[in-house]
């Protein structure tokens, strides 16, 4: 069996992902049906518009932070196709990201070599870059974040966050388990804190167990009492800081365009063009009257319950609770288009050395449900898209069958995954944390 290493593995990726960047050109110059993102001709747009000193925002459909257009100024004067080698070089980077977080956790070198190849060698996740979409740098930012919490550089760990919420909103459903591993009994002065070896995974029942003593009532009240820690502290204020900072610099330049556009919109989007989420035929059908704050607050309470429940479960597990997270996050959201589903994938080779699902079983049994879903909605989109059928009842039938194949996989990947913190706990800490509960 040949055997493939890293570096030959990014060697080919990145061959791939430059062929293509130049297929692209072509088939943009030849085809009918373009192969870039048509948020890559809006990025492109706003760079020009930054380059020759004015807003992005004078660019309709602009809804991003303006670091965005920033990074893409080469366009302009260097090639139009600057920003795609970006985005795939960031691309690039979520595997070598993957990799050293995997290795950090003491995976087997063949085991990580074959997760990282779930993300290269994707094709869903390769053409994202490729077509100008910019998700693979957010990703390769989260995995980074990441990289930096189990290494215990909170400082840098915080400015990224920061950072990253201001790209991108949605990475604000991360800040609670980030809360919740910033223990004091893992993070101690003057000492990095200690990872759990891939070879000590848990078993079930010591899963179970963990999961009952976190909801006992003595080890809730020791949180409670211990929950405003310097560390934490810190993480909120620097992470916080850079984000208002950014954000009153771009409004201070853009003004009340930049805090509609890049903010405000995300919060209140409400997509009235078919799209994979359930809510898209209600949003449809009364688009023309705004929905009352009922309406919108029952859109997002499954959303809220669902994420408290598997933050509280699993945040000590982050990057499988991450995973969780963004799948049911993107399975619940008012507006669910396919890009969204590059913002897990770059968590899912994070969690594969820990699951007991084989590919051969229940592993393809979810793929093919995933996918039979997914491409039974996109049978009726295409009826209603191209050829112009009225098919919106039966578009929504479809998003409700999608969310369900999104359920099954999701409670199948829970069930199947071996729970393993990441951090150990310092038995002395632990010690005088049982001497203070019982005092109690």
């Amino acid at each position: 069996m040949v055997t493939v290493n890293l570096k030959w593995l990014l060697i080919l990726s990145a061959f791939l992902r430059v062929f293509l960047i130049i297929y692209g050109e072509w088939q943009d110059t030849h085809m009918e049906v373009r192969y870039t993102d048509v948020d890559y001709l809006v990025f492109s747009d706003a760079a020009a518009l930054v380059a020759a000193g004015k807003s992005p925002y004078q660019r309709s459909t602009y809804r991003y932070s303006p670091l965005i257009a920033f990074l893409l100024v080469p366009n302009s004067f260097i090639h139009p196709s600057w920003g795609k080698f970006i985005f795939s070089s960031s691309d690039l980077l979520v595997g070598f990201l993957i990799n050293a977080i995997l290795k950090l956790r003491g995976v087997p070198e063949k085991l990580c070599t074959y997760s990282v190849m779930v993300w290269l060698l994707n094709p869903f996740t390769f053409t994202i870059g490729t077509r100008g979409n910019c998700e693979p740098i957010i990703c390769a930012i989260i995995l980074w974040i990441i990289l930096c919490l189990m290494k215990g550089r909170l400082v840098q760990a915080a400015f990224w966050y920061g950072l990253v919420v201001h790209i991108r909103i949605y990475p604000i459903i991360y800040a609670l388990p980030i809360i919740l591993v910033l223990d004091p009994l893992v993070f101690q002065y003057g000492t990095k804190p200690a990872l759990v070896n891939w070879s000590s995974r848990k078993s079930k029942s010591q899963q179970t167990s963990s999961c009952k003593k976190l909801m006992d009532p003595c080890c809730i009240c020791n949180f409670l009492t211990s929950l405003f820690t310097w560390r934490r502290i810190m993480f909120g204020l620097i992470s916080g800081a850079l984000f208002f900072l950014l954000t009153g610099l771009f409004f201070f330049l853009y003004g009340w365009d930049f805090l509609h556009e890049a903010l405000l919109y995300h919060l209140t989007r409400a997509d009235p063009r078919h799209n994979f989420s359930i809510y898209f035929y209600h949003i449809y059908l009364h688009y023309e009257h705004e929905l009352s704050n009922l309406e919108k607050l029952v859109s997002f309470l499954p959303q809220i319950i669902v994420q408290l429940v598997l933050v509280f479960r699993f945040a000590q597990d982050f990057p499988f609770c991450f995973f969780v997270q963004t799948v049911a996050f993107v399975a619940f959201n008012k507006v669910m288009t396919a890009q969204y589903f590059v913002w897990f994938f770059c968590l899912l080779p994070l969690i594969l050395p820990w699951t007991n699902m084989k590919l051969g079983g229940k592993g393809l049994v979810c793929i093919l449900v995933w996918m039979a879903a997914q491409g039974h909605w996109l049978l009726w989109g295409y009826l209603l898209e191209f050829k112009g059928k009225n098919v919106f009842l039966q578009l929504w039938v479809a998003g409700l069958l999608f969310l369900a194949a999104n359920t099954f996989v999701l409670i199948n990947i829970i069930q199947q995954h071996t729970y393993s913190p990441i951090f150990q706990v310092h038995q002395s800490s632990r010690a005088t944390s049982k001497k203070h509960v019982k005092q109690r």
